[in-house]
């Protein structure tokens, strides 16, 4: 394996699944401006769409996830083409 190719400023991160409130913590390097305080603890956080904890795969739900009314921007922009 070649050497110093892998970042070394691996840290807690706080992931949140912005469609069910989930958080979850791991290790990762991605870069945030925003916190989360857990436990008394402040973490770094990266908000997420969708995670583990709200894809249909994993639950075997089928669920439908609206963020920012995706649905609405869809059918408007093809209501032109409606006779």
């Amino acid at each position: 394996m070649k050497k110093d190719i892998h970042p070394e400023n691996y840290r807690l991160v706080a992931f949140k699944d912005m469609s069910n409130e989930d958080v979850f913590i791991t290790k990762s390097t991605a870069d945030t401006r925003e916190s989360i305080e857990i436990d008394g603890v402040e973490y770094p956080l990266i908000k997420l769409e969708i995670s583990r904890s709200s894809h249909p795969y994993y639950t075997g739900k089928s669920k439908l996830v609206d963020t920012a009314g995706r649905i609405d921007k869809f059918k408007n922009k093809y209501a032109k083409f409606k006779k």
